[in-house]
């Protein structure tokens, strides 16, 4: 009884403690204070989510929806590309089994490290200032942003293959390139191929969001859309943002689901 006692008594200080913590930082919020047309301007938010301007999904004279999608596909495409690319070397250099060399691997696996330490949106803005707003910056900010995360899930995937085949062809005397080629690439390829397709559904709504500070993309005519107010314009990118992603995600996981 008393050992059950105490269980009670903890679980209610416990309680007592985090309602206590909920009820002093609720006490320390300002006051809320809505204005005259607080009430008016989220009538038209919503009237203009639920009524999309139909008529920017496609302009031949001038920029649209189906152009802003396109551009977004295009920098995550490109980036992933450049990502999957650079991330090579430092994935078979910071495995354990394919270096032996605890410097190295020690040093590519801190490199990576180090590159996801930035969020794609700071290394945006860095980009942004080196090579000007536009596409290329959200290309190039995708690119590197990348490489640290598919960097570490390739080099865990390669410390997990399966070493006999290499030293099967160890023992008949094939040379490294042989033993790189035909023991260790075609274990790592369906992983790579899936990681790859995984950072382009991640990269597919950075990309979106880069486009707001000015990385190109249909980031930016949604900004436009949002300083004018324009609801109506707002309904629809957001409504061709959710069809894209959807999309993407539906036939990535598909291919993903046959890699593996």
């Amino acid at each position: 009884m008393k050992r059950e006692s105490l269980i009670i008594l903890r679980r209610t200080f416990l309680i007592l403690t985090v309602l206590f913590i909920y009820i002093w930082a609720f006490i320390g919020l300002p006051n809320i204070e809505l204005k005259e047309t607080s009430i008016e301007i989220v009538s038209a938010i919503i009237s203009g989510l639920f009524q999309p301007d139909w008529g920017y999904v496609y302009d031949p004279a001038g920029e649209d929806l189906l152009r802003g999608l396109l551009d977004t596909v295009a920098i995550a495409l490109l980036g992933t590309f450049i990502a999957g690319i650079l991330c090579i070397p430092f994935s078979f250099m910071a495995a354990n089994n394919i270096v032996k060399t605890k410097a190295i691997v020690g040093t590519n696996k801190f490199m990576l490290s180090f590159i996801r330490v930035f969020p794609d949106i700071v290394l945006a803005l860095l980009f942004i200032k080196a090579v000007g707003p536009g596409a290329f910056a959200g290309v190039l900010a995708l690119g590197i942003g990348a490489v640290g995360m598919l960097g570490k899930l390739i080099s865990e995937s390669i410390e997990g293959i399966d070493l006999s085949a290499r030293e099967a062809l160890v023992a008949t005397g094939a040379n490294p390139i042989k033993i790189f080629m035909f023991a260790v690439v075609p274990q790592v390829l369906p992983n790579f191929f899936s990681f790859i397709l995984y950072r382009f559904e991640v990269n597919v709504r950075a990309a979106t969001v880069l486009g707001v500070i000015g990385a190109g993309g249909i980031g930016t005519p949604l900004i436009f859309a949002l300083s004018v107010r324009d609801w109506e314009r707002v309904g629809i990118i957001l409504l061709g943002i959710i069809v894209m992603v959807t999309l993407i995600d539906l036939i990535s996981g598909k291919i993903r689901s046959r890699l593996t």
